[in-house]
């Protein structure tokens, strides 16, 4: 058996799988010393405290059978393991191809240490995993409003009464703020809650959110999908008739229906909202205008139900031309011009007013956009 010394290091706050892949491989070179962060200095390189403490890992990293030893660094900094790479005098040093600098080659240089990089390759049958994506995976979700908007407004739905879509989406993209993706609602929970959201019953953990952005004396209002949108899974209809809570809230969170719909919908950046930007310096509400707008909502829910990605577009462009009547600011003429670029798809709206992403239906692909994935 090879006498040779193997050190790796990293945070392992959250163990999985690609980790166990990558301990298996360095030990083919050696005895595996695993070097973990401490709570200190994950705090000072993230500005955030690790999920599980240093005790915790240390213990689930030692039961790994192809680890050595595994211990807290006792260094500061990206190379927190310097004093223990003095200290055991290793004869490699491994990282994966995504984690290797020139810092950690310099270091190696120093104390005569060959400095190995892997691919990163999973165990047979096991999909690849890391860290970061499981991170987004668990971290706050957003949401996109598809058709209806402004009628979680109160002085919009008393005119006419009609449904709000909004389709919840996994925190695979870091969207853009100002962009009309909640992001002002997902700041607020973060303050409340950290990086996931609670658990206990949606609508009420909405409510409690919708009051935190809210509070009494706001001389805006955040409309409630906002916050319903964030919470609830799938794709959700919510129903205003003049109050800023839906009278009724209808759900699917069908996978065919939710993959269907992830397949279909195609978000291409725009720009954000300018400095300044104020929708509602001008105003048309008519009620054919608000009707107009509630009947998109309602095309959007059934095409949605029905995976019909032509009533879907219809229903995109049609919040899209009901905006322009009754707030006429919210599509400036700018905003036009670039849904033009996509007359020859089903149809496409914006996902805020004044810009953000494009948000296009779509069965064919879309050169540039990012592709989201509705949570079910």
């Amino acid at each position: 058996m090879s006498n040779k010394k193997v050190l790796v290091s990293g945070c392992y706050d959250l163990l999985h799988s690609g980790h166990i892949a990558f301990f298996k491989d360095a030990a083919r070179y050696g005895d595996l010393y695993v070097s973990v962060g401490s709570d200190e200095n994950i705090r000072l390189l993230k500005d955030h405290g690790p999920h599980f403490s240093q005790q915790e890992r240390i213990y689930m990293i030692n039961a790994v059978k192809y680890v050595k030893e595994a211990f807290v660094a006792n260094g500061s900094g990206i190379l927190d393991y310097e004093p223990e790479m003095a200290r055991i005098k290793p004869d490699y040093f491994v990282v994966n191809h995504d984690g290797f600098d020139e810092g950690k080659q310099k270091l190696c240089d120093k104390y005569g240490v060959e400095l190995l990089v892997l691919e990163r390759i999973p165990e047979d049958g096991l999909p690849p995993r890391s860290s970061s994506e499981i991170k987004r995976e668990l971290s706050l979700p957003t949401r996109v409003c598809l058709a209806g908007g402004w009628l979680d407004q109160p002085w919009i739905s008393k005119i006419y009464p009609g449904p709000v879509v909004v389709a919840a989406i996994q925190p695979t993209v870091d969207f853009e703020d100002r962009c009309g993706m909640a992001s002002s609602s997902r700041k607020v929970a973060k303050k409340i809650w950290g990086d996931r959201l609670p658990n206990g019953n949606l609508e009420e953990n909405a409510r409690i959110l919708f009051g935190a952005e809210n509070p009494p004396g706001s001389s805006y209002v955040s409309g409630s999908q906002d916050h319903l949108g964030l919470f609830m899974p799938g794709v959700n209809q919510l129903c205003y008739d003049g109050h800023f809570w839906p009278h009724q809230i209808n759900s699917t969170v069908d996978k065919e229906t939710c993959d269907w719909l992830s397949k279909v919908l195609h978000m291409v950046y725009f720009q954000k909202r300018p400095d300044g930007y104020n929708p509602l310096l001008e105003q048309n509400i008519t009620k054919d205008g608000v009707k107009k707008l509630a009947d998109s909502g309602e095309l959007c829910w059934q095409s949605i139900l029905k995976r019909d990605v032509k009533g879907l577009g219809r229903a995109l462009t049609t919040t899209l031309e009901a905006w322009s009547e009754i707030l006429p600011l919210t599509v400036p003429d700018y905003c036009w011009e670039e849904i033009k670029k996509y007359d020859n798809h089903p149809g496409a709206v914006f996902s805020g007013s004044g810009g953000g992403y494009v948000v296009i239906a779509s069965e064919e692909p879309i050169e540039g956009a990012l592709k989201v994935k509705v949570r079910y």
